[in-house]
């Protein structure tokens, strides 16, 4: 006989549905637009390096929310 009496257990825990991944997304890539956009405004001998800082700190935030949304 089959036993009809199995509880199952939902998992409630969705981790990919939490606003702050897609808040911290969101703020990512409006620094790395930033830092694009930075490139082709001056030409200031540093301003390349300085966009290019801070287009690598969007990308590094941008990441770690897709990260975390995967786990």
């Amino acid at each position: 006989m089959e036993n009809k009496n199995v509880a199952r257990v939902a998992n409630t825990n969705n981790n990919a549905n939490e606003t702050s991944h897609y808040v911290l997304m969101t703020i990512g890539i409006a620094i790395g637009m930033l830092g694009v956009v930075l490139r082709f405004l001056s030409d200031w001998e540093y301003m390349d390096l300085i966009a290019n800082f801070i287009f690598i700190i969007g990308t590094i935030a941008s990441l770690k929310a897709v990260v975390d949304i995967l786990k």
